[in-house]
């Protein structure tokens, strides 16, 4: 058996980025940039106003106060948008708005709660702001300056800055099409709940968990459906994914040592190369790698809780590979165990907890209560996987361990420094 790094890092081995695309900015949202977006303009073009009041040179408002208010001339008004017609010399200042152009000879913007408003002649109150609340031209962004690298995943605040620099389009690693099928006899969808409610079959909840998962790391989901404990029918679902030109091919359950596992079966008779069979982890021991009519696959166990921790641990990574991610695995944290912690077989654990801050600072753990790999609702409760190293049958209550984060709480992984 392969442990857990050496699997990680066979699959992204087979796993290479995708092609790229040009998409306009507002579809860019979770994309990942290919190329370095350099900025034709400097930004602010003009040194301007960060506050609404009155802009003039410091050393007109020293010593200001509200017994000995400074006297100035108010020479005009500039609002956002427009721009000063006259310079501002001793003894005059300008009405401003936030955002407007620094008339020429100013340094100083005093904010109007410390005046008292006149449009002719102004009373300046206080000195506070002295050669302040003046942003610079350039201070941001200057003209020929790398304003995001490739590499780059795109959220608000870089969509923000590519608009500010005129990137009305981008070039991005194109969202990788994950074909997925679940296998069994006993799972049946929602439209079959009667013969679930009457004890005879259970819900393919995976079908559900992988939608999500490949869609929140990016990809394209497309479900081949269930396949019965048969051969023939694995094979023509795994067939259609490669009609369907997909990037990536997952298979949940049917790769164990079962009488009815037939996923490695039709592997063997397609001729496939399996680079990766099993894994030193619980859950989620049956893993499979290899590639399947050109197309990697990845076949992950069918118990609810393994198959979404293995997702976790060895398909994001890859999904990420693909879309140009430079980081692919999320950052593990240390953690003091609030509980003691028991394993059993000489595995890597991977423990449902919910970690949070302590009062010292430092992040505790805690389990989220029966581990079995079938309790689905385990992986609700929790926000991280707790890693138990497989040489460690018992780890008393108040030692560390990693813990690898997978919430995707703001908040909270601002917490964890994520």
């Amino acid at each position: 058996m392969h442990s857990v790094a050496d699997a990680s890092a066979k699959i992204l081995a087979g796993i290479e980025p995708l092609a790229t695309e040009r998409v306009p900015l507002r579809d860019a949202l979770g994309r990942v940039l290919a190329e370095s977006v350099i900025s034709p303009i400097t930004i602010p073009a003009w040194d301007n106003s960060a506050m609404d009041g009155y802009a003039m040179r410091a050393a007109d408002v020293r010593g200001a106060s509200d017994t000995q208010p400074a006297m100035l001339t108010v020479l005009e008004r500039v609002a956002a948008g427009g721009f000063p017609t006259r310079p501002v010399t001793p003894g005059t200042a300008t009405r401003i708005m936030t955002g407007a152009p620094i008339p020429q000879g100013a340094d100083t913007v005093i904010r109007v709660e410390d005046t008292d408003g006149a449009m002719d002649r102004v009373a300046i109150r206080s000195d506070r702001d002295a050669e302040k609340n003046v942003r610079r031209r350039g201070e941001d962004i200057l003209e020929g300056a790398t304003v995001l690298e490739a590499g780059s995943p795109l959220a608000a605040a870089q969509l923000g800055v590519l608009s500010s620099v005129g990137a009305a389009q981008v070039t991005v690693r194109r969202r990788p099409r994950v074909a997925f099928l679940a296998s069994g006899d006993e799972i049946v969808d929602l439209d079959r709940f009667a013969e679930v409610r009457a004890g005879k079959k259970i819900i393919t909840s995976n079908s559900y968990t992988l939608t999500a998962m490949i869609t929140a790391n990016g990809g394209v989901p497309a479900d081949l459906g269930i396949a019965r404990d048969d051969p023939s029918d694995i094979r023509a679902r795994m067939e259609r994914a490669r009609d369907a030109r997909a990037d990536l091919l997952i298979t949940s359950a049917g790769i164990s040592a079962g009488e009815a596992d037939y996923v490695r079966t039709v592997l063997a008779e397609l001729g496939v190369q399996l680079d990766l069979w099993k894994v030193r982890m619980r859950p989620g021991a049956p893993l499979g790698f290899g590639k399947v009519f050109g197309i990697p696959w990845i076949g992950l166990p069918g118990n609810p809780v393994s198959t979404m921790v293995t997702f976790e641990l060895f398909v994001r990574p890859a999904l990420r590979k693909m879309i140009g991610h430079t980081r692919l695995h999320r950052r593990p944290v240390n953690v003091v165990l609030e509980e003691e912690v028991t394993i059993g077989a000489k595995l890597t654990h991977f423990l449902r907890a919910i970690i949070s801050v302590r009062a010292d600072g430092s992040l505790g753990a805690r389990l989220t209560g029966p581990q079995g790999s079938g309790i689905l609702t385990s992986m609700t409760r929790a926000n991280a996987l707790l890693v138990v190293p497989e040489d460690r049958p018992r780890v008393p209550k108040g030692e560390t361990l990693h813990a690898i984060p997978i919430t995707e709480d703001a908040a909270l992984a601002e917490q964890f420094s994520l």
